[in-house]
């Protein structure tokens, strides 16, 4: 408990002959105030992080496209016998590990980077407990779910990826072995609780996880958020997994908790705000070949990168497309007003200066309401992209990617019949 006086009624108090009796004053319990400061102060400077964090990954995966489609260029003229051949496939692992690397990343960048849809997170808390069960056999997993479990809108590959970074992390901490206690339950957030949680008040699915590991201090848990912080030596861990956890969360718009002790343990509490709406199970179609082309098709490829527009329109060359370009969203809305009677497609990507994604696509859409986008970023699908996305014959691909992702990707949109 921390005490402050008030100051003013701090008086000392004597007889009429001036003798001195004593003193009265005050005191009021600030300790409430001093730790909803605290995590306002944590609150804001995680921001400050997620947004450099956020600009930095987004500009890496411009590099790794470039570095990508190169790599897919060359692969289209040598074969497996070839000496280079590995080489290049090695490359391509490699772009893979940093594109990983910057999806943890954007994770805990701010804006919200994510696709969602309604999801049982019983099923997906159980596959991923399947998966880690296999690895780590040291450890035993005890599970308790809740049996009616509210839906919640979330991108399910990062639900997996949060998981995955909190088990890891209690792995971690459960060298030599342990228990995992993971547990999920419904849970109302309402006026008695708003303070206590941070949050606003409503229906919430609840996530715990608990590991019976070495625990952490206080000065520890204070930043187990930051990005880059880690407790392992050199070269045993990038310090991005729990900032990928809270970013995910935050962009969910949930939040997270952590209570631990040295020698005790750790739990982390995650909480994601319910949804009325139903679950769709989708099937996964698979990936489509460079051999899915159409030709005699024209795009319009918007790119504010010098390097991406050059790799950009080689590879839809290769593919059989005829290419127009623009190096900025102002570029895109000449080149198309020129030529919107030709153009079947527009790849339009979402961050550019001056004139952005969304500008341009709002703009060229009242030029004519039915043409076709492949929306690009080095950013997962955000929040503007997501509107232009919903209920549309719009398409996402996001950077870096492969001459077969693209392909399949051109083809979907393509392959459309007129609304």
């Amino acid at each position: 408990m921390e005490l402050k006086s008030t100051g003013m009624y701090n008086k000392p108090t004597t007889e009429e002959d001036s003798k001195y009796l004593g003193a009265y004053g005050i005191l009021r319990d600030i300790t409430d105030r001093k730790r909803l400061e605290a995590q306002l102060q944590n609150a804001q400077r995680l921001e400050s992080l997620g947004t450099l964090s956020g600009g930095i990954a987004h500009d890496f995966n411009n590099l790794l496209m470039a570095i990508q489609g190169n790599t897919s260029l060359m692969l289209l003229d040598v074969d497996s016998s070839h000496p280079s051949y590995e080489k290049l496939k090695n490359i391509e692992t490699y772009v893979q590990r940093g594109a990983n690397l910057t999806k943890q990343l954007l994770g805990f960048a701010r804006g919200g980077k994510y696709e969602v849809k309604p999801t049982d997170l019983n099923k997906v808390i159980k596959k991923q407990n399947r998966l880690f069960g296999y690895t780590q056999k040291q450890i035993n997993i005890h599970t308790t779910y809740e049996e009616n479990l509210w839906t919640v809108e979330v991108d399910q590959k990062q639900m997996e990826q949060v998981l995955l970074n909190l088990y890891i992390n209690a792995s971690q901490a459960m060298a030599v072995g342990g228990d995992l206690y993971v547990r999920t339950e419904n849970f109302i957030i309402d006026k008695d609780y708003i303070k206590h949680y941070h949050a606003r008040a409503g229906r919430y699915v609840r996530i715990s996880v608990t590991d019976t590991g070495i625990g952490m201090n206080k000065a520890t848990q204070q930043k187990i958020f930051d990005p880059f912080f880690t407790t392992k030596e050199i070269g045993r861990g990038t310090g991005l997994g729990l900032a990928s956890v809270y970013g995910i969360i935050k962009n969910h718009e949930g939040f997270i908790t952590v209570s631990s002790k040295e020698g005790e343990g750790s739990t982390f509490i995650i909480y994601l705000p319910a949804s009325e709406k139903k679950i769709i199970e989708e099937e996964w179609k698979g990936e489509g070949s460079v051999k899915d082309i159409k030709k005699s098709r024209t795009v319009l490829l918007i790119d504010d990168e010098d390097m991406i527009v050059e790799v950009g329109r080689e590879i839809l060359g290769i593919l059989g497309y005829k290419v127009l370009t623009a190096r900025s969203g102002e570029k895109g809305i000449e080149i198309y007003q020129q030529n919107k009677d030709q153009i079947d497609v527009i790849i339009l990507d979402m961050v550019m200066p001056s004139m952005g994604g969304t500008e341009t696509y709002n703009r060229i859409k009242k030029i004519d309401p039915d043409v076709k986008f492949l929306l690009s970023s080095g950013y997962s699908v955000d929040k503007e992209a997501s509107k232009i996305l919903n209920g549309s014959r719009n398409g996402f691909i996001k950077k870096p990617f492969t001459i077969n992702q693209l392909s399949e990707n051109m083809r979907k949109i393509l392959d459309q019949k007129p609304a």
